[in-house]
């Protein structure tokens, strides 16, 4: 589909891994692209604005920016986020408030400003969530929690806002390759994550609404403690 019919995506966190790939897919698909980094990739195509996420105010102002240039927005993806896997013990107080910005409230601020166009476009918001949401480990916890509350809060915005015409969605995954170089077998590519999205804001039937998926790497590894015996591990 060209370009040329105007729809409008904006993504965050696009300057490497997922985020990246996820603006690629949507690009190939039609969509014009805009995207909020704090780092910028410096790509001609991303129409990219700088933002520190953890800032309300210049979330506002980048989408403002978006609506000022593009008149719509049809597509958000909150993509960015940040891990900072230590002990409850070891985890400074400045990471954790961090972290819940970045990767929770970042999304209710970017629902907040972006909802008025998603709602006369009828458009389609994403968040991409986590295994960790669900399944909790050790050092995770700063995490596990900010990723455990965006599941919430996407299922709020579904409940509230699909009789506005605005579908929301969870993507939830598991292990992802975003590391430049990481090629390994147990992990899904980020094209393949990216292929999802794309497939569930662009391909799927408009009278369904994808409230949560989950998509895990088609191989397994060997987990080093398997049946009954996960139970000396809890």
């Amino acid at each position: 589909m060209s370009s040329s019919d105007g729809r409008v995506a904006l993504v965050t966190g696009t300057n490497r891994g997922s985020g990246k790939a996820i603006a690629e897919e949507l690009r190939d698909r039609g969509y014009r692209l805009f995207s909020l980094n704090r780092s910028l990739a410096r790509e001609d195509w991303l129409g990219e604005l700088r933002c520190d996420l953890a800032d309300p105010a210049q979330i506002r102002r980048g989408v403002g920016q978006v609506l000022d240039e593009a008149g719509r927005i049809d597509v958000c993806v909150s993509n960015a986020v940040e891990r900072v896997l230590d002990p409850i013990a070891e985890l400074s107080e400045a990471d954790w408030e961090r972290l819940v910005s970045i990767n929770l409230s970042a999304s209710f601020h970017l629902v907040k400003a972006v909802l008025p166009a998603l709602r006369t476009g009828r458009g389609v918001f994403v968040a991409m969530g986590s295994h960790a949401g669900t399944r909790y480990f050790e050092g995770g916890a700063a995490y596990s929690a900010t990723k455990a509350g965006l599941k919430a809060l996407v299922e709020t915005l579904l409940l509230e806002e699909r009789r506005n015409g605005v579908r929301a969605c969870l993507v939830s995954p598991g292990a992802i390759a975003n590391l430049d170089g990481d090629d390994s077998a147990h992990k899904m590519s980020t094209r393949s994550v990216a292929r999802c999205v794309g497939t569930i804001v662009d391909s799927w039937p408009t009278d369904l609404v994808v409230g949560e998926i989950e998509v895990r790497p088609a191989d397994l590894a060997e987990p080093p403690i398997t049946g009954i015996d996960r139970l000396l591990h809890v």
